[in-house]
């Protein structure tokens, strides 16, 4: 079955459209992969230089991490700083369209304010009860993680689909167009036990699960393009038994290839030349 076609800011995502390429760029120093992090103004445009040069297609800036096993909650005004600053450097630097990584409306309105074309939110909506709000005054592009408040304790793949379901519903009633909005299985966020709020507990193995979503990505897709983040992840670090992050790369491009074999429209890297080639090769084979 082939994705509806749809538009993730001015790039068409979905259907016959090459696998697109985000590259993640994280302002917070407390995120999992020390790699990613890029704070000084230097350092961003760098950054996104390298990121253009390779072949992304989107820019995803964060500015708290929610690495599950992570105690890193940040105030909202030092969440608002750093991601501000980074937009306002990204938009000097680039024209590429700008995804900005959230579940905060106070951050979503302000990034909305200067322009920015994406909201990423992790929790799909379903954190700050001010979001829907916020989403349906701008009518951004949005990228909608599966998240439950509660704890998920039946068949994972088919929880997964409810909870998409879910966001999706609560975009619709926020007037957001399906044609703009993308879905994310939250590879990474659904754990036994965690440190924040922005995870979704499970009694089950969690690698167990992260596994049967990427076996199983078409299964899920409800008529709209799929973003797939495994870069350098726990579940490849549990498999290869690589504690450090940094080790994951080839890993990482392995998981990335079979989520484009699987059907994935969108690959969301740490590593975004590297990624852009294997799933070109990915990509002539699904």
């Amino acid at each position: 079955m082939i994705s509806h076609v749809n538009k993730l800011g001015t790039v068409r995502v979905g259907g016959s459209n090459p696998v697109r390429i985000m590259g993640i760029l994280n302002t917070s120093p407390e995120s999992f992969y020390k790699k990613s992090v890029s704070i000084g103004k230097q350092k961003i445009v760098d950054a996104v230089h390298s990121m253009e040069e390779e072949g992304a297609n989107f820019i995803d800036v964060g500015g708290m991490s929610t690495a599950p096993y992570l105690s890193t909650m940040i105030s909202e005004k030092i969440e608002m700083a750093r991601i501000v600053n980074a937009v306002k450097i990204i938009q000097r630097t680039t024209n590429l369209p700008i995804s900005v990584d959230t579940c905060r409306a106070a951050v979503a309105k302000e990034v909305l304010e200067l322009g920015v074309d994406i909201i990423n939110d992790v929790t799909g909506l379903k954190y700050d009860t001010m979001m829907p709000k916020i989403i349906e005054r701008y009518c951004p592009s949005l990228i909608l993680c599966a998240y439950s408040k509660k704890i998920i304790t039946g068949n994972q793949l088919q929880e997964t689909k409810q909870l998409l379901k879910k966001s999706l519903e609560m975009a619709k009633s926020a007037k957001i167009p399906r044609t703009k909005i993308v879905l994310d299985p939250a590879i990474g966020f659904f754990r036994k036990k965690g440190r924040n709020s922005f995870f979704t507990k499970i009694n089950s193995d969690w690698v167990k699960r992260d596994l049967l979503i990427l076996e199983n990505l078409r299964s899920i897709k409800l008529n709209a393009p799929l973003l797939i983040s495994v870069s350098n992840k726990s579940f490849i670090g549990k498999i290869l038994k690589k504690e450090n992050p940094s080790d994951r790369l080839f890993g990482s491009l392995a998981a990335e290839v079979i989520s484009v074999l699987n059907g994935a429209n969108i690959i969301r890297t740490h590593n975004v030349g590297k990624s852009k080639e294997a799933n070109a090769i990915a990509q002539e084979l699904s």
